[in-house]
Order: structure tokens, then C-alpha cells, then sequence
């Protein structure tokens, strides 16, 4: 399996953890874990990157604007290394938002003097975590993921729309070189 293949399962992988957690966010312990393995996800691709291999490297999230030109900014790279930067920022800020908030009770790393106080008012969820999730901290990491997903679906339309080859591949829609001359 070659390199660009494994890009794309890990993308497709984050990809679908990022939808599900953003899709339960009201459902609690399966977004907490959801959340999870977006981090981890994150965890294993800054791993992946000490590898050395450019394509793995973190410039391809750095936008550069040399040669960009009215006549080339719409196929630019900047464009889609600058959604690459804002899709990684909001993630970010989103995983360790969540992390902070849930503290490690998910993980059972907690106190269990702070973990194990009865479910008072009936969601399922204890009091103290209804009002975590509704101070600042639960306020920024639910404007972050919405950020994230407008971020992600700029993205993906940018991608259709201007890079349509590479959007199909990553879509597992279409094989690598689709559309490309064979080499001689």
C-alpha cells in the first residue's frame, strides 16, 4: 500500500470520528469517546510526521503566497493549505476543549470524589457536568467544532470545485493519477 493510500485511510478515519462526535454532541459518553479518538487520531499523526517523509511533514498546513497571481488564485495552494491550517487549528481547539471539560471521567482518570456524585437532575448526566458544558470553556469548544465544520465543508467544496481529482481519490471515489496521462 503506498504512502498516499495510507494518507488517505487516516484522513477518511479522523473524518468520520470528527462527524460522528460533532453529530452526538447531545449524546455524552459516545461523544466523550468519540472525542477520544479524535485525539488520538491527532496523537498518531504527530507521531506519523517524525517519520521525516515531506508528504507527512507539517508544511503542507503552512499557507505560502509566493506566485500567487490574480490569474492562479482560485488553484493557488494557499487556498487549500489555508483551510488545511484552520481545519487544524479548530481541531485542535475543539479536542483540547472537550479534554478540559471532561477532565479524564470518561478515561476513569478522574477523583472519584469528583467523578461520583448522583445523577441529580435526570439527563444522565450529574450537575456538575451540565454546568461545564455551559460556562466559557463548553462555549468555546462548541463555537470551535461549528467553526470546524464550515471550515471542513469549505474544504471539501473548494476541493470538488478546483481539485476535483484529488477530491475524488479522497472520497475513494476515484484511483491515484485518475485522469492523469500515463507516464512514458
Amino acid at each position: 500500500m503506498t504512502l498516499l493510500h495510507r494518507i488517505r485511510i487516516f484522513h477518511a478515519t479522523l473524518a468520520v470520528l470528527v462527524v460522528l462526535a460533532y453529530l452526538t454532541a447531545e449524546v455524552g459518553a459516545i461523544h466523550d469517546w468519540l472525542g477520544y479518538g479524535v485525539a488520538l487520531a491527532m496523537l498518531f499523526r504527530l507521531v506519523w510526521m517524525t517519520t521525516g517523509l515531506p508528504q507527512l511533514g507539517l508544511q503542507r498546513f503552512y499557507p505560502s503566497f509566493q506566485g500567487l497571481r490574480l490569474g492562479n488564485a482560485l488553484a493557488h495552494p494557499a487556498i487549500s493549505k489555508t483551510l488545511l491550517f484552520g481545519i487544524a487549528l479548530s481541531l485542535l481547539a475543539t479536542t483540547l476543549t472537550g479534554i478540559a471539560m471532561d477532565g479524564g471521567r470518561t478515561l476513569g482518570l478522574a477523583d472519584a470524589t469528583i467523578a461520583a456524585p448522583a445523577f441529580a437532575n435526570g439527563d444522565g448526566r450529574n450537575d456538575g457536568e451540565s454546568d461545564r458544558e455551559e460556562g466559557p470553556l463548553g462555549e468555546l469548544h462548541e463555537t470551535m467544532g461549528n467553526l470546524l465544520i464550515l471550515i471542513v465543508v469549505l474544504h471539501v467544496s473548494y476541493l470538488l470545485l478546483f481539485k476535483r481529482p484529488l477530491a475524488l481519490f479522497m472520497l475513494f471515489v476515484a484511483k491515484a493519477n485518475a485522469g492523469k496521462p500515463a507516464r512514458k
